[in-house]
């Protein structure tokens, strides 16, 4: 499962999706909405993707899972406006292993925030806003 969606995501969806009974070890990350950055207080966001961001996902995706001995994987991502609380990304990955799970999981995370073109517009509550080059 990858996608990019302008809809609620669902954790419980995404953990379906890895279920694989060769998995030993099975990590989920959830990347939420939180109220501040840089000290500033954030009141919401928006995402914004580039028609090739999907691409990009899959191909970030199955690189990690030529690196590791992923049995299934998943990431999700919302674009849109966000409110605080509000699940922006997920990503989920079974193998064999905890340690290799935790791997990997830690590289799609990391991958996707900084190779798939995605991008968050910050809303801070003295009115000001920032735009920031990789999706979080």
């Amino acid at each position: 499962m990858l996608g990019i969606r302008d809809g609620a995501l669902s954790v419980d969806e995404v953990f379906a999706a890895i279920g694989d009974h060769a998995a030993g070890g099975s990590t989920i990350f959830v990347g939420t909405v939180r109220d501040q950055d840089h000290g500033k207080p954030v009141t919401r966001l928006s995402y914004s993707a580039h028609p090739s961001a999907e691409d990009e996902l899959r191909r970030v995706a199955e690189k990690v899972a030529a690196d590791f001995p992923v049995t299934a994987l998943a990431a999700v991502h919302r674009i849109g406006d966000l409110r605080l609380g509000d699940i922006a990304v997920i990503v989920a990955v079974a193998c064999p292993h905890r340690g290799e799970a935790f791997e990997a999981s830690r590289r799609l995370i990391d991958d996707l925030k900084s190779e798939v073109p995605i991008w968050k517009n910050q809303l801070f509550a003295d009115g000001s806003a920032e735009w920031v080059g990789a999706c979080e």
